[in-house]
């Protein structure tokens, strides 16, 4: 499959979180050896209770669980949404192997924006990063949602 068949993926998780009135945004963890969705998931902590329960947190915990590791070494990650200082740093913590972003997050994200994670002196582990796929679609799905909202 290609970047942009693994971020529509993605998307579509992110429009299942919407119809459930969760911030959508998703996010997969791919073996790109087999080409495997390891793990799959999308924002629930509007109604899940849990201020961590963001789709990136999720999706590692998964496939930590999934693999029996608490490391994801040969993993990739696509998400919709750049993600925030906490999502930023389980994916270092994991050890991400290479990071795909849909869109930007100027106001949120810790990659490319905000404190951009990566670049500080005590991140132990920087993952290769993309940005841009799919970016047009993440970035209206997330302006169609909170337009709605307000």
């Amino acid at each position: 499959m290609t970047k942009e068949e693994y971020m529509q993926i993605a998307v579509d998780l992110a429009k299942q979180a919407a119809a459930k009135d969760e911030v959508p945004i998703a996010a997969l963890i791919v073996n790109p050896q087999t080409g495997e969705i390891v793990a799959q998931a999308a924002n629930q902590s509007a109604h899940g209770g849990n201020a961590t329960d963001h789709a990136e947190m999720l999706a590692i915990r998964q496939a930590c669980d999934k693999l029996g590791s608490t490391r994801l070494w040969d993993m990739d990650m696509y998400v919709t949404l750049e993600p925030c200082t906490m999502c930023a740093a389980a994916i270092s913590f994991a050890r991400i192997r290479n990071l795909y972003i849909g869109a930007v997050d100027e106001k949120g994200g810790a990659v490319v924006s905000g404190v951009k994670f990566y670049e500080s002196p005590t991140c132990h582990h920087r993952p290769q990063i993309e940005c841009g796929i799919c970016a047009e679609q993440c970035s209206a799905l997330l302006k169609d949602f909170f337009k709605q909202k307000r």
